[in-house]
């Protein structure tokens, strides 16, 4: 470990975000030139390297445009800034732990995962409406309650009490938190849709009709005793019936003030509803109000919104998909002693962009740096392709069509079988093993392989079998759901309804019920199979889980489909469904195909498994009939830079001081600590070389468990005296 300290970094070939720099373009024109400066390296870490979600989120920033097109009086969502519109019509929309659609997806995962069940058992409904105008102002209430409660201490104290000065501070960042959505109508939408529902319908109950106008009223008691609540006075017709305590003037002023100081163009409307929304002890309710009016506005609102929302989710999801595939291959990584954390270089420009024969150059430029030199902390070991094209079953030839079906969408946003295909060549020579998934759909899910079977994975990799890259090729399969497409509707609210005597109600009706679909959320298995193999890489999170685990060694050799493995080093993702068939099972046992996770039933130590794990992790090598375990070739990279290491460039003399029998060569030390899950050589492993001098090459026999696997490198001659 003190000579190679990790072999997790991943490279991550996917754009996140257009506006922010890319590897292709932080590398710059590498003519004439066959590495990169350690400044150019460090630039390229500080930009684009993250190792955690946050870092993540920090550094490359998610966002999705939007716009109004007044010709059809709709919201327009583009991930790509408009070009040729001016910055004063363009709203940035940042993609992150507070936005709501991602929120929901994330406490979507963790409930599924802390109950342990099934798709076809899981309440999804239940968690779906957080993205209703109800729940969100949920969430605002509990943020004002959060500003109530520190502007209150902020109130008590002397202007110059440095605590005072602390309370401020949190204030100032409470109040930009809320001031994002002041120039923003879609934020503020929820707000007003709950804010007229629930002006409208106060003191109604949801059970019972209520025909009865509401009129606030006072309790007090009569001469004799006897309880009577009076009607409240008014001062007059319109006036405003406000049951403030002094304390909260302040904090009112306080927010009507900054929504005019950051409003260019304020709306009385908006800036009283503002007030009412993040004033939480304030009661300000209309004596009279238009119903009406207020019925119509609302009922505008929800379908504006309902609209709205609808595009966004279109719009948004695969760049919401890239996300949770980021945050899933830094979640495999629960470890209480980090250790060796895995890492992501993220290039954030498409992968077809990346392999154009212009630019390939600058990708090899920057691998000869990372990878072709005796300095290992900057090494890539894996990468990531999500999302490779896939033929999908086609509509059916119809004459005409009689009843309502799927509207197919041709994709844009996938990697090219033809792309991976050059990435691959490219690769090899730096030992660079890629995991890439197909298109995420519904076709690509757990449920689907138990139904198929995994013959149409094995038909699309056939071109990448028996190539000189193919045991750098991990097809992983299947993807993940995170909402099945059947299980995706969101009911938003339902419409308001004036009754006979002109009261408010809300409407029962099917049709003015609003619900919206999502259409399924799924994650590439290619993040979790990488984030799985660069998280048992460490020591400690192997020492965690099987205890005799060496601390001087990666988890290189580690093989998750011998023994109980799989079943300890689970992913983190709950069970989809009941398992596969023993058809399907035995089909992937005889083919050993692919990086293919399993939903099954199964028991370690007396304990249910809950939790996915892996049942194949194969390349695309195939050896007789079988494919190749992806830890030989993780394995014989480790062994082939510890070589170069040592040997200082494969020096003849150093090489075979390197086999030698001497209780110090490097040989001796691996076979003297077989007794650990993840020692170099195990029981039933051998390494031995063969040199050849007059071909000035040294072939290294690496044999597993009886099978053998051969490394060739070229040996650098000593000079004779």
């Amino acid at each position: 470990m003190e000579i190679i300290n990790q072999t997790n970094r991943t490279m991550l070939f996917e754009e996140i975000n257009p506006e922010k720099l890319d590897l292709l373009t932080i590398i710059g024109d590498t003519k004439g030139i066959d590495s990169l400066d350690d400044d150019k390296i460090k630039e390229i870490n500080e930009t684009l390297l993250v190792k955690s979600f946050e870092e993540f989120l920090d550094k490359f920033s998610p966002v999705v445009y939007s716009f109004y097109n007044a010709t059809n009086q709709k919201v327009m969502y583009t991930l790509k800034k408009p070009e040729n519109l001016s910055e004063d019509y363009i709203t940035e929309i940042p993609i992150n732990m507070s936005n709501d659609f991602f929120k929901m997806l994330l406490t979507l995962i963790e409930t599924k995962t802390a109950q342990g069940l099934e798709n076809v058992d899981f309440k999804f409904e239940n968690l779906l409406d957080m993205i209703s105008p109800k729940k969100v102002m949920d969430d605002i209430r509990q943020s004002r309650k959060e500003i109530q409660y520190v502007y209150s201490h902020y109130e008590e104290l002397d202007e110059e009490d440095p605590k005072k000065l602390d309370f401020g501070d949190k204030l100032n960042y409470m109040f930009e938190e809320a001031s994002q959505n002041y120039n923003n109508v879609m934020a503020m939408l929820p707000l007003a849709i709950e804010d007229i529902k629930t002006r409208l319908l106060l003191g109604q109950r949801d059970s019972e009709e209520n025909n009865e106008e509401l009129k606030i009223g006072i309790l007090s008691m009569g001469e004799s005793g006897e309880l009577k609540i009076l009607e409240a006075p008014k001062e007059e017709e319109n006036a405003l019936v406000t049951l403030d305590d002094n304390a909260n003037t302040g904090l009112i002023q306080a927010f009507k003030d900054d929504y005019e100081a950051i409003n260019e163009t304020p709306s009385d409307y908006v800036k009283d509803l503002v007030v009412r929304t993040f004033c939480p002890l304030t009661s300000t309710l209309e004596s009279k109000i238009d119903i009406e009016t207020e019925v119509n506005n609302y009922n505008t609102y929800l379908d504006f919104y309902k609209s709205a929302k609808d595009d966004f989710i279109k719009t948004v999801k695969p760049l919401i998909e890239k996300m949770l595939g980021v945050k899933m291959f830094f979640d495999q990584y629960k470890v209480e002693n980090k250790m060796m954390v895995p890492s992501l270089l993220v290039t954030n420009t498409k992968l077809d962009m990346l392999v154009k024969s212009n630019n390939l150059p600058r990708l090899v430029t920057f691998l000869n740096t990372v990878n072709d030199k005796n300095d290992f902390k900057n090494t890539i070991w894996f990468g990531i392709v999500p999302s490779v094209q896939m033929s999908m079953s086609g509509k059916a030839n119809l004459r005409r069509e009689r009843f309502k079906g799927n509207q197919h969408v041709e994709k844009t946003d996938f990697n090219t079988m033809e792309a991976l295909t050059v990435l691959l060549n490219t690769v090899k020579d730096y030992r660079i093993q890629i995991f890439f998934n197909f298109e995420t759909n519904e076709e690509t899910t757990f449920s689907q392989m138990a139904i198929n079977g995994i013959e149409k994975y094995i038909d699309k990799c056939m071109p990448l079998t028996r190539k000189d890259y193919s045991e750098f090729a991990i097809p992983c399969i299947p993807n993940f759901t995170i909402i099945p497409k059947d299980k995706s509707g969101v009911v938003l609210d339902s419409k308001i309804v004036l009754k006979e005597n002109g009261m408010p109600n809300l409407s029962k009706e099917k049709e003015d019920i609003l619900k919206l679909w999502i259409e399924g959320v799924y994650i590439g298995a290619s993040y979790i199979a990488a984030g799985l193999v660069a998280t048992y890489q460490c020591p400690e999170y192997l020492k965690q889980v099987f205890k005799n685990a060496s601390q001087d060694y990666p988890g290189v050799r580690f093989d998750i489909e011998a023994d109980d493995n799989a079943l300890n080093a689970k992913t983190t993702l709950a069970k989809e469904i009941s398992g596969f068939t023993n058809n399907i099972k035995n089909a992937i046992n005889r083919k050993n195909f692919g990086f293919v996770f399993s939903s099954e039933n199964a028991q370690v130590k007396g304990k249910d498994i809950r939790q996915i794990t892996v049942y194949k992790a194969r390349s695309l090598q195939s050896v007789g009939n079988d494919f190749e375990s992806i830890y030989k070739t993780i394995v014989t990279t480790y062994i082939e830079r510890m070589l170069r290491f040592h040997t200082n460039d494969f020096k003849q003399d150093n090489i075979v001081k390197f086999f030698s029998n001497n209780p110090n060569s490097q040989k001796s030390k691996w076979l003297a600590n077989k007794g650990f899950i993840n020692s170099i050589i195990q029981e039933g492993d051998d390494i031995n070389f063969i040199l050849d001098e007059k071909l000035g090459s040294c072939n290294i026999n690496i044999t597993f468990n009886g099978s053998v696997k051969n490394l060739e490198v070229e040996i650098t001659r000593s000079i004779a005296n």
